[in-house]
């Protein structure tokens, strides 16, 4: 999983934290969102809530937010990003 996420950071079009995860689900932008199972929970909870209501995929990211953070090659912690496009990653057609 670490390797799909990093590769749509680098290669496809990600929406990075809170606001524009949300901003991604409630436009229909976002094709699938990954959360940290270990973040923030009103946010987390808040995301996955926004996901259910949208109909768009909810993947658990098994690790921290700042563990999440670091997959995706930025030195702050992040509890969800959404995948608009995959770009070279097979994130959208595996299962996890």
């Amino acid at each position: 999983m670490n390797n799909d996420v990093r590769l749509a950071v680098d290669t496809g079009k990600v929406s990075l934290g809170y606001r524009d995860v949300v901003r991604a689900v409630n436009t229909n932008s976002a094709k699938a969102v990954v959360i940290a199972r270990k973040g923030r929970k009103d946010l987390i909870d808040d995301i996955s809530h926004a996901c259910k209501i949208a109909g768009i995929r909810l993947i658990t990211f098994d690790g921290s937010s700042m563990d999440l953070g670091t997959v995706c090659g930025k030195p702050y912690s992040i509890n969800g990003l959404a995948v608009v496009e995959s770009g070279n990653s097979n994130i959208l057609n595996e299962e996890y």
